[in-house]
């Protein structure tokens, strides 16, 4: 307890979250403007012949389920005060969602979209799913960004303030990307 009160205590360093905020924007920007182009038939790249990355939606599942997980781990670790476990936790969480993106556009820069062939109510099911899986993906960016500048630099009270809103967000975002995958799997 004497570490989680000592370690709160650390002078807010501001002036490199400002910098940060700022290539927190920029990245974002450069994200929303991949994730449009990706779906633009005429930019996907051609690879060589026997090459694919049909390989990956799994693997873009199997991701978003670790930053689910870690997710759960950081939100337990700093309930019980445990800030190394919750670093690491969220840490984790950043790592494995930037090797989620990387594949993401990997793969849709160079694979044809598949598109969901069920009818009825899992229809229904499946779009509301992906909308609100791409809608609140798009938005909590700069966000899950700006919570982590804002543990990163010190300044724990807007950590707190923004993570009590960004962390369902985040999280809804991970554990709806493989239910979005579970359910167009049988289309791949």
């Amino acid at each position: 307890m004497n570490d989680y009160k000592s370690y709160i205590q650390r002078t807010p360093n501001e002036a490199l979250g400002k910098k940060l905020k700022i290539t927190a924007w920029i990245l974002t920007a450069a994200v929303l403007v991949l994730v449009g182009l990706m779906r633009r038939p005429e930019l996907r790249i051609q690879l060589p012949e026997g090459f694919s990355f049909s390989f990956l939606p799994p693997v873009h599942a199997i991701l978003n389920t670790v930053v689910s997980i870690s997710l759960v781990v950081a939100l337990l670790a700093i309930k019980k005060k445990n800030i190394q476990l919750h670093t690491r936790a969220i840490s984790v969480a950043m790592m494995t969602s930037v090797l989620f993106l990387l594949c993401y556009v990997c793969y849709h820069f160079t694979t044809e979209e598949v598109r969901y062939g069920g009818e009825g109510a899992m229809r229904s099911v499946y779009f509301f799913f992906l909308i609100t899986h791409i809608v609140l993906a798009g938005v909590s960016l700069p966000f899950i960004l700006f919570t982590w500048i804002n543990g990163f630099t010190n300044q724990f009270a807007k950590h707190k303030r923004l993570a009590r809103w960004v962390f369902p967000m985040w999280l809804y975002v991970a554990v709806t990307g493989p239910i979005c995958y579970l359910l167009l799997k049988p289309y791949y």
